[in-house]
């Protein structure tokens, strides 16, 4: 039966405003304060270096490790035989723990292992893993040498690879066997070797992991790509542990890829000193989550989540976290995330809105939450997309708990918005990511960069400095990080979604701006009109997408995949014409007549990235018969490819 402990000790009532309005009021200050929490070998004594803006940098006389302050520092301080990382592998069915002593052991044993083949501080290693320990291990071996990882998700194809090694000019490769998905086995070994054959960029070194069950063994690809192909094992078995090196603040930590416009990926740069302050400050006072609790981040170490919440947080706070290898459904099944909490005792739970529709779908009662105890749970947050108001609600109803949706993206690393917890347990609004995170200076602005009223949606902005942990820049490019991020609106940072601030100072995220459709002269978002259909009983998830349209310009087209249990009408019956009815009568009492909606369609399934954002710019190229490129981060090409019998006859 699921049950809840008493929620969390109070809270000073304005803790959060008077933290927010410090932050812009004494950055410096405030800052330097957060930098407390963090060991330095050189304590910084300024904060903010401001002296080439637009680009800002933080803490720019300090020097830390990031691997000490995540491991060696609890290790010292009596904590080694605290649990740090539980995996958690629904793909094996087996549970593997490292205390804080072991782990630390692993990493300095595998650093070692990279630094007897050459790498350094500043050096890069790209790292190629699906979710096991290996993954954690790798990316706090390179923060121990002061060396750059830079994560591509396991799975990607070849070519995709092929141009991050080209961008990040790795020395060595780490990777393994493959990866496990419910059906099938994803093999890593062809797909690095192709990378490196098809790469610019030479490659020394490529380390592999090995893992049972696989068909491509290391001596098949050895000498491919002219690297040298050895046993990851083998070399750490031989290596002597690696000591910590200090770095600047300022020093990159990491680069993650996000996709670009031009068809070449953005690097993302993570710098050190930032990001530790950051994210140890945010542990405490926005999740909530301290030494010896557990919080479980399901998402992908390949993700700017995993990276921050998966990895580097939580150890960073001295916690446990839980990482798991396996899906919200069927594996086994959609009490999954249920099975987790009360196995591992997790305290915070963090995870995407798209994974919630799934288990919805799957398990619409949800019956099988009630087999699990899930005392130990006092947070459970979503973020990676917007939450439509239907799930938060189912969401909220099964937990008897407030679901905490917060916002932020791959370049910010951490939330532009969220309820603090932490801090001060703010009412939760249904469809709002809460309030500015502190530090974050957030405005809504019209096209020509003027601030709207409250209540008035727009383009959010964050005013620089942007602050700490969030991008300083992009990878060996400053002009493109300037023209991509800063050029629209002059001082601010375009975060690219439009939204609006509510007379409360609340944030409701809507979507992208590209994802806002004009018909007949009235912009709306597509948020908006997902959200009236989400509502509808039967639907399971949906999108909408604006379709080109001689007369109106665009038109709302919508697509809506139906709960488990829930009968999907036969073409052209009387129960899909009234299926239908009421769905466009939903968004006419929701949205009104402006909206014109009338195409809506059921499909079995909606293409989405591995993140599980719905691939909604692919199918509005289709559905308007533009060329169109798959996307590389796809989860099914099969579900796109069953798409496009419906799309295309819609232009």
């Amino acid at each position: 039966m699921a049950t809840h402990d008493a929620p969390t000790e109070d809270r000073p009532s304005g803790a959060y405003a008077d933290a927010h309005a410090r932050s812009l009021r004494d950055p410096e200050g405030f800052w330097l304060d957060a930098a407390r929490a963090i060991d330095w070998t050189v304590a910084p004594t300024r904060a903010l270096d401001d002296s080439a803006a637009p680009l800002y940098r933080w803490f720019p006389d300090g020097e830390l490790n990031t691997a000490f302050n995540c491991l060696d520092r609890h290790v010292e301080a009596g904590r080694g035989d605290a649990v740090a990382l539980i995996h958690d592998s629904a793909m094996t069915g087996e549970v593997t723990r490292y205390t804080y002593a072991e782990l630390t052991d692993a990493v300095a044993r595998l650093a070692g292992a990279l630094a007897a083949r050459g790498v350094g501080k500043g050096d890069r290693v790209l790292v190629y893993l699906p979710m096991i320990p290996q993954a954690h291990i790798a990316m706090l071996a390179c923060a121990r040498l002061g060396a750059v990882h830079s994560v591509v998700f396991g799975g990607f194809a070849p070519r995709e690879l092929a141009s991050r090694i080209d961008d990040a000019a790795p020395d060595v490769v780490l990777t393994c066997s493959g990866g496990i998905e419910p059906k099938r086995r994803v093999e890593y070994l062809p797909a690095v070797a192709e990378a490196l054959e098809t790469a610019a960029h030479p490659v020394r070194t490529v380390l592999v992991h090995h893992r049972e069950g696989f068909e491509t063994a290391l001596a098949d690809a050895d000498g491919r790509g002219g690297a040298s192909w050895e046993d990851w094992g083998e070399a750490v078995a031989a290596a002597e542990p690696a000591d910590c090196v200090p770095v600047r603040a300022t020093d990159p930590l990491y680069v993650l890829y996000t996709s670009g416009t031009t068809g070449k990926p953005k690097g993302v740069v993570r710098d050190n000193g930032g990001h530790a302050v950051a994210l140890r400050w945010t542990m405490e006072h926005i999740y909530d989550v301290g030494p010896g609790q557990a919080m479980c981040t399901a998402s992908d170490v390949g993700w700017v989540v995993g990276h921050s919440y998966i990895v580097y947080g939580p150890l960073l706070a001295g916690a446990t976290t839980v990482m798991y290898e396996g899906k919200p459904v069927g594996t086994p099944d959609a009490g999954a995330f249920w099975r987790l909490i009360e196995d591992h005792g997790v305290r915070s739970f963090f995870t995407a809105p798209t994974a919630l529709r799934a288990i919805r779908r799957a398990d619409p009662e949800g019956e099988l939450l009630q087999a699990h105890d899930l005392s130990s749970l006092r947070h459970f947050f979503a973020a990676g997309e917007r939450l439509d108001p239907e799930t938060q609600r189912w969401i909220e109803g099964l937990l008897g708990m407030p679901v905490i949706d917060h916002w932020w993206q791959t370049e910010t690393g951490w939330a532009i918005a969220a309820n603090p917890v932490g801090l001060e347990q703010l009412p939760v609004k249904i469809g709002s990511s809460s309030v500015p995170s502190p530090g974050v200076d957030l405005v809504v602005l019209d096209g020509l960069g003027e601030p709207v009223p409250a209540g008035t949606e727009g383009n959010i902005a964050l005013r620089l400095p942007l602050p700490p942990g969030t991008l300083p820049t992009l990878w060996r490019d400053d002009q493109r990080y300037i023209d991509s991020y800063l050029s629209a609106f002059p001082g601010h940072y375009a975060t690219g979604d439009s939204g609006l601030v509510d007379e409360d100072g609340y944030v409701f995220v809507l979507g992208r701006t590209d994802d806002v459709i004009n018909v007949s002269g009235h912009r709306l978002s597509t948020g908006v009109l997902e959200a009236a259909l989400a509502a509808h009983p039967a639907v399971a998830e949906c999108a909408v997408i604006g379709v080109a349209d001689q007369l109106k310009g665009q038109r709302p087209s919508g697509y809506v995949v139906l709960k488990s249990g829930v009968e999907t009408p036969e073409a052209g019956s009387e129960a899909e014409a009234a299926l239908m009815d009421e769905l466009r009568q939903a968004v006419r009492r929701e949205v009104g007549p402006v909206a014109d909606f009338r195409d809506v369609v059921v499909v079995d399934a909606l293409p989405k990235t591995r993140s599980g954002k719905i691939l909604r710019k692919t199918m509005r190229q289709m559905a308007d018969g533009e060329e169109y490129a798959v996307p590389s981060t796809i989860e099914d090409p099969a579900v796109l490819e069953a798409l496009a019998g419906v799309l295309r006859p819609a232009r």
